[in-house]
């Protein structure tokens, strides 16, 4: 199975009304060295400033992106040319990252390599901690600065604790 930590950045709260504007993802690995980027033209004329504001993109740059087609192609060729086995996707907020991720694979590709599953970081170190007032964000190595990359690279460094030094049992 190959663990895929992925983390978004949208415009607003759903995908097809709103658009993703730039998402990251590290596949989870001792060294975490195989990451991708991509930055998207909106699909949509809707937008929110507040949300698009944590991407610190303005729109205007947002409008000179890749388009989503090509990017969620390049991810796809990127999933299939990095991992084997099983894709898991797992991110701090599954709910949030993997809606976007998902409905863009479908929108533009008519499916998701990822089928219809996703792991959420934040409960799995609360079942491992046996505690669900706890928070695993003091793991991460690389500062949360919402540029998608650093935040994918700080929860696989924190999901890479919970293995090593926690005992989460996980093949990675």
């Amino acid at each position: 199975m190959s663990y895929v930590m992925v983390d978004i950045e949208a415009d607003g709260p759903i995908p097809g009304d709103y658009s993703m504007i730039c998402f990251g993802a590290v596949m989870v690995t001792p060294d975490l060295d195989c990451i991708f980027y991509a930055k998207l033209a909106p699909i949509s004329e809707q937008w929110h400033p507040e949300a698009l504001a944590v991407s610190g993109f303005t729109r205007e740059e947002t409008l000179s992106f890749r388009d989503p087609f090509t990017e969620m192609q390049r991810f796809d060729a990127w999933l299939s040319d990095h991992c084997s086995g099983r894709l898991m996707f797992i991110s701090d907020n599954n709910g949030f990252d993997w809606q976007f991720i998902n409905w863009y694979f479908h929108h533009f590709l008519g499916r998701n390599p990822f089928g219809h599953s996703s792991a959420n970081l934040g409960s799995l170190y609360k079942g491992l901690v046996k505690d669900t007032m706890q928070n695993f964000k003091h793991l991460r190595l690389t500062r949360h600065t919402h540029n998608p990359v650093d935040d994918a690279k700080g929860n696989a460094e924190a999901l890479l604790h919970m293995k090593n030094i926690m005992g989460l049992k996980i093949s990675l």
